[in-house]
């Protein structure tokens, strides 16, 4: 087991609070620097073991969240995106885009099973469905989008489902039998029936614009859908926005707290994370900012732990002579000189 260098430093800080947020509802920070190479998309908490996986571009580290410690590593998953568990088989599946595949590893002993080719390309989000016990990919196929849905056992591809949009991003079930993707580009909701593996339904989500990250709370049956400065809660009975939230800029997922009713949105570009309370199904209260840093867009939450967990790599300066990006184009980055690992408890 390859072991990159790990914990170097930490802190524990404290959110901002809203002014009706009482101290005994402060929200601890404790952040962790962490070594190895690698840029970053999506992580995943193992629930109630402290086990977090953290995509690294080219390999997913495994993090021990309480202290920051990198506790593993799982080798060769080219331009890597999501993690997804999958608790019944004990399987543990990573979508690579770079080779089109998802490696299926062993959860307990990240031991490789075997690299699952995914025709359709474009590899980005997964998540683990515990309804149909499938593995659930949304893929930025062209000239659509596409759910891939794999057996977690056998690791087989056994439905395709076409979107559509090309980018969609994150997706949540129902756990009675339907999946919800959010569809980035044309801001929409697009459900699909597990059953048929069809999709029935397509909702518009305005004002939110970019949607990406998403949750699905079962005790109200409302989709949160993550998106740029305004998020939304959507009635998954009729498919209207009930509610809004106002929240960062540069959102790419969302976690949910269940048992404690707390939404965690992300904003890479504010560098914050918007902590919101669901006083009802169709309420809700911003009670925390919690600090973070410019490019932590992603996030995970131990549902058992009750702790929400950000990694975002740390970037040097350019090389000189580096050309300007060309219109249209991201601005390139330095070399990577470090991460950061952040754990937010209440």
């Amino acid at each position: 087991m390859n072991k990159p260098a790990f914990l170097a430093l930490a802190f524990l800080t404290t959110a901002v609070l809203s002014p009706s947020v009482s101290p005994a509802q402060a929200f601890k920070v404790a952040k962790y620097r962490i070594g190895g190479d690698g840029g970053t998309d999506y992580l995943t908490a193992e629930p109630g073991t402290g086990r977090v996986f953290v995509s690294r571009s080219t390999h997913v580290i495994v993090i021990d969240g309480a202290t920051g410690t990198v506790i593993g590593d799982i080798p060769d998953t080219p331009r890597n995106h999501g993690i997804a568990l999958a608790p019944k088989s004990g399987h543990g599946f990573i979508t690579s885009a770079g080779d089109s595949t998802v490696t299926m590893f062993d959860v307990t002993s990240l031991a490789v099973i075997k690299k699952i080719k995914v025709p359709t390309g474009g590899l980005d989000g997964i998540m683990y469905d515990d309804f149909s016990d499938r593995i659930v990919l949304t893929n930025h196929s062209r000239p659509a989008g596409t759910v891939v849905a794999i057996d977690p056992k056998s690791g087989d591809i056994v439905a395709t489902v076409q979107l559509e949009d090309d980018s969609p991003e994150g997706a949540a079930s129902d756990g009675k039998g339907k999946i919800f993707v959010n569809n980035e580009g044309k801001n929409t909701i697009q459900v699909i029936d597990e059953r048929t593996m069809t999709p029935v339904a397509s909702w518009p989500l305005a004002p939110c614009e970019g949607p990406t990250g998403i949750a699905y709370d079962r005790a109200t049956d409302r989709i949160f859908a993550g998106c740029g400065k305004t998020s939304v809660v959507v009635d998954a009975k009729t498919g209207k926005v009930v509610a809004t939230i106002a929240n960062g800029d540069g959102v790419d997922a969302l976690g949910w707290d269940p048992l404690q009713k707390l939404i965690y949105i992300p904003a890479g570009r504010d560098s914050n994370v918007t902590v919101v309370r669901q006083d009802s199904p169709d309420k809700y209260t911003v009670v925390a900012t919690v600090p973070t840093m410019r490019g932590a867009k992603t996030i995970s939450v131990d549902t058992q732990k009750h702790v929400a967990y950000l990694f975002q790599p740390e970037y040097g300066p350019l090389p000189p002579g580096t050309p300007p990006p060309q219109p249209g184009q991201r601005p390139p980055r330095g070399p990577v000189i470090g991460a950061w690992f952040f754990a937010i408890s209440h």
